[in-house]
């Protein structure tokens, strides 16, 4: 497919607001029956090439330490009840704080997602913001789980799957709008890395034989964690992404392809992405629902005093607390990266 069609496919994805829900739809027959709504033929088929430079057969080095991973992402709504049901009875979040304008969502008390209340216009898919939240599953049985209850929540936010080689990941939209992947890891020693980067793809993947081999097949059931696993940005250019989220915010570029750069820390195949498909050129954000932060976790305040020193040669503001430091991306993007205890445990 051509840069041209990715763009207008991923334009698509972000700006299709599945309808609110007027009724409830039957349970999907058989279990193992997922809606695609004609989009599966319209997969973004890209493999993501190394790039020439590189250290060889292993990952990349990045500023960031081991245990890095990715914290809550916050979103602006002016759908609480809706976002909260397909977060909740879909993916399978379970609420950490909920409070009439905001409520926090994750699993076993882990907060991966906040909800707040806002008065704004819709997000924009030509501006900068979020182009899907991640969320990693421990196993294929858990995933096969959550794949059936998002497409019964919500028949008609299912997107597109893809095997990534890396990863196997499926796409929906929630109620606003904002992209959403459910996926599970293939083991790490599968992952291959050419001249310092790892080799991606996106292969179709048939959602309903996924289920039919992987529901009830040692599913973990709802206490299994569940994690951030990565965010996918859209940004407006994407060397002031690689000198924002690289040179300075410190993760390691480990892929690149047309309009795409991928990052991450501590061998991981991606923490982070920024893409430019249909936000080519944008600037500063405009006051919107969709995005409103993303956070980053390392493990102790010294991963916190080196950033420091590296946003300070840079010229970048911040804001330092005791545990977390505030900043913007080029975009006006709230990155806050906090010290967490035990997230060197952490396997993402």
């Amino acid at each position: 497919m051509s840069s041209a069609n990715r763009r207008s496919t991923a334009k698509r994805s972000s700006t299709r607001r599945p309808a609110r829900r007027a009724g409830r739809r039957r349970w999907i027959s058989g279990a193992a029956a997922l809606v695609a709504v004609g989009l599966v033929a319209a997969l973004v088929w890209v493999f993501v090439r190394p790039d020439e430079a590189g250290s060889g057969t292993r990952p990349p080095q990045s500023a960031l330490g081991a245990g890095t991973r990715m914290g809550p992402v916050e979103l602006r709504t002016d759908d609480l009840d809706g976002l909260r049901e397909f977060y909740t009875r879909g993916v399978g979040l379970s609420p950490v704080s909920q409070g009439a304008r905001e409520v926090t969502l994750g699993r076993d008390g882990v907060p991966l997602l906040r909800l707040a209340v806002a008065d704004a216009p819709a997000d924009d898919p030509r501006q900068a913001g979020l182009y899907h939240s991640a969320f990693l599953f421990p196993d294929e049985a858990a995933l096969a789980r959550a794949l059936v209850d998002t497409a019964t929540v919500a028949p008609n936010a299912f997107q597109g799957a893809s095997d990534h080689r890396v990863s196997q990941a499926f796409y929906f939209a929630d109620p606003d709008g904002n992209g959403v992947e459910l996926y599970v890891d293939r083991p790490r020693d599968q992952w291959r890395w050419e001249d310092g980067q790892v080799v991606m793809g996106s292969t179709a993947i048939d959602p309903n034989a996924f289920i039919r081999t992987h529901l009830d097949q040692g599913a973990t059931g709802p206490g299994a964690a569940v994690t951030m696993g990565h965010v996918h940005l859209r940004g407006g250019d994407l060397k002031q992404a690689e000198s924002f989220y690289a040179d300075t915010l410190g993760f390691a570029v480990t892929s690149r392809t047309d309009g795409a750069l991928f990052l991450a820390a501590d061998g991981y195949h991606h923490h982070l992405a920024v893409n430019i498909w249909s936000s080519a050129g944008a600037g500063a954000r405009p006051d919107s629902l969709g995005l409103r932060s993303v956070a980053v976790h390392v493990t102790d305040t010294g991963e916190l005093d080196a950033l420091a020193q590296r946003l300070t040669a840079a010229d970048v503001a911040y804001e330092r607390a005791d545990a977390s430091i505030t900043v913007h991306d080029p975009w006006g993007t709230r990155v806050v990266v906090s010290a967490v205890a035990g997230a060197e445990n952490d396997t993402a």
